[in-house]
């Protein structure tokens, strides 16, 4: 496997959603001795995630869903104002987008931009997540968006003016990493900022 890491054991705790390992390990420190080390890893696999913008309007879109695991943190309604995203399912990850795009949120897009590859939990978590913009107009609604019914998605589409989406970042609105990332990085480059 390398030659910094050798497995001595892997045991699966759960295998639900997602599969939950025990791992004993070693790992070689820079010293050039050995220490064991054992770690419980999960692999949900990877996800996409993407930030539509109109620089006409000076707006984002992003969703609004209930996550479970907010509310067992402290988030009082367990609801999360996040960019649209989802699992890749084996797909590619630029089709995974478009496909989650047009059903969370009803726009089609054809041209979306990659930025980066994230490791957003590397401590416990295998995912990797691979994050994208696109351009958007009203001409590209083509559904409801709102999610699948089959994956029991309750979705709310929100179109929000930018300045305020970057504001409900630091009033605590908006606590999602991977939706701050985004909204940082189109404050950065000026996505949404004149010519």
């Amino acid at each position: 496997m390398s030659d910094t890491v050798r497995i001595i054991s892997s045991a699966v705790l759960s295998e639900n959603w997602g599969k939950l390992n025990k791992v004993k390990y070693e790992t070689l420190l820079k010293d050039g001795s050995w220490q064991t080390q054992e770690r419980e890893v999960y692999n949900r696999g990877n996800g996409a995630v993407i930030l539509l913008y109109n620089k006409v309007k000076q707006t984002v879109i992003l969703t609004e869903q209930f996550r479970l695991p907010t509310w067992f943190n402290g988030n009082a309604d367990g609801m999360m104002i996040e960019a649209p995203a989802g699992l890749l399912d084996e797909h590619d990850p630029e089709e995974c987008i478009r496909r989650e795009t047009e059903e969370e949120t009803g726009y089609t897009v054809t041209d979306v931009k990659r930025i980066m590859e994230v490791y957003m939990s590397p401590g416990s978590v295998t995912e990797i997540i691979y994050f994208f913009i696109a351009a958007y107009s009203d001409a590209m609604k083509t559904g409801e968006g709102g999610g699948l019914d089959k994956e029991q998605e309750n979705i709310e589409v929100l179109e929000i003016n930018f300045d305020k989406a970057l504001k409900m970042i630091y009033s605590g609105e908006i606590k999602d990493a991977k939706t701050i990332m985004l909204l940082q990085y189109a404050q950065i480059h000026s996505l949404l900022g004149s010519d």
